[in-house]
């Protein structure tokens, strides 16, 4: 029999298609119901932003505080250090505390988009593991944590195992890493009184080592609950793009490619993703996303405006739409495309469209370049590009020149 929650975090995030596992459904039920369950998810600093693909579980932060619950961001400024070898080929480069540090100022700026952070009771709060990881005597740490961990056990979860699988090396340092993630789980019940460690599925192991962990040693009830890895319809990882990571800060993406990367969502994807990433009503999702024919478009644009407003404010994700509307339905140069600013000196004599279209992201090589506008795939201002070599001297940049690439990708080049 299929349990149906009471709570209302539990109802809405099974209702929106954000619920795969959970260690005691209704137990977590039962606390959501009488009482506030401080919840947490961790992000390793590794990059100065978060991308797409931590959207997800920042959403689901954003729900537990919407539904009276407070949201712990737990930044790994300790276990950044060791490195996280869920599901991964090789070792994480290993970084500098100061790099860590900016990491983490960096990646704040995201989380205070979705978060109220502040003293009260459902109020978030942002903390970093390296508050207790990084004054640890290793010996007591053997003594008192190790001796819970079976090696037989850790062995036999599914990072691990993929690793060993394909006898890839692992390193002691990154073997070490799920019972630093335990460990994380039991200080932050002893400290902050967390109850509820989330992520996603392949973080399943960490967490149920967390949980026996805080369980063996504190004897208080703590749960684990995880979101589903999320693919697009056609098998793709979800946040990844032929142009890279999709990233969340401002610096690193334009609010207006944000905005194109939603735009261009796959037909398929935009009811369930209306339900992961907007806070629109459940039904409204559901009817945006049944349409079809040129109306599941509009619901597209609802999708990047709705999504892009939450990040980057609603200002952004309209002035994202004007652009998008103005470079395609009327073919002219919109004011918020992603724009390359060229100085006087890299121009020189002249500079050609192949390098245009590099120097622009359009194309990530000379080869790439070459052979999108040898097939059809370019235009310069509008007209159909067909020589790689063609040389634009600084007159030609009198006025911005605007390169497309496909259908749906559009930088403008200018000369300072």
């Amino acid at each position: 029999m299929t349990y149906h929650p009471k709570s209302d975090f539990l109802h809405v995030i099974t209702q929106r298609g954000f619920l795969a596992d959970c260690t005691d459904l209704q137990a977590l039920d039962e606390a959501l119901i009488s009482g506030v369950v401080p919840g947490y998810i961790g992000y390793d600093a590794t990059a100065q932003s978060l991308h797409v693909g931590h959207l997800l579980n920042i959403m689901l932060l954003r729900w537990l505080q919407r539904t009276g619950h407070q949201p712990i961001t737990l930044m790994g400024g300790g276990t950044t250090k060791v490195g996280d070898p869920s599901f991964r080929a090789e070792e994480r480069p290993l970084l500098t505390a100061q790099a860590i540090d900016g990491n983490i100022a960096s990646m704040q700026k995201v989380f205070a988009r979705y978060l109220d952070y502040g003293a009260g009771a459902s109020d978030a709060i942002m903390l970093n593991n390296a508050e207790w990881l990084d004054g640890l005597n290793y010996l007591d740490f053997l003594r008192d944590i190790g001796r819970h961990f079976s090696v037989n056990r850790m062995l036999s979860f599914e990072s691990v195992k993929s690793r060993l699988d394909r006898e890839q090396s692992l390193s002691f340092l990154e073997f070490n890493y799920m019972i630093l993630q335990a460990y994380d789980f039991l200080e932050l019940n002893r400290r902050y009184g967390c109850r509820l460690q989330m992520g996603g599925s392949d973080q399943w192991g960490n967490i149920v080592n967390g949980i026996d962990l805080t369980r063996r040693i504190l004897d208080h009830e703590v749960w684990g609950l995880t979101t589903p890895l999320l693919t697009t319809s056609d098998g793709r990882k979800m946040g990844k793009s032929a142009q890279g990571a999709i990233w969340l800060n401002a610096e690193m993406l334009s609010p207006y490619e944000f905005w194109q990367f939603w735009r261009n969502t796959t037909d398929a994807d935009v009811g369930r993703f209306l339900k992961l990433y907007t806070e629109l009503p459940v039904d409204e999702c559901d009817r945006l996303g049944a349409l079809a024919g040129s109306e599941i478009n509009e619901a597209k644009i609802v999708l990047a405006n709705e999504v892009t407003a939450l990040l980057h404010g609603a200002e952004a994700a309209a002035a994202a739409e004007a652009t998008a509307r103005e470079v395609f339905e009327k073919g002219g140069v919109g004011d918020d495309l992603p724009t390359l600013a060229l100085s006087a000196a890299e121009v020189g004599e002249g500079i050609s469209l192949a390098q245009l279209f590099i120097r622009s992201g359009l194309a990530k090589t000379g080869k790439d370049a070459k052979r999108l506008i040898a097939e059809g795939g370019a235009r310069v201002n509008d007209e159909p590009a067909a020589d790689a070599g063609r040389m634009f001297a600084p007159a030609d940049f009198a006025r911005p020149v605007k390169l497309t690439a496909g259908k749906k990708r559009h930088a403008l080049v200018t000369l300072g």
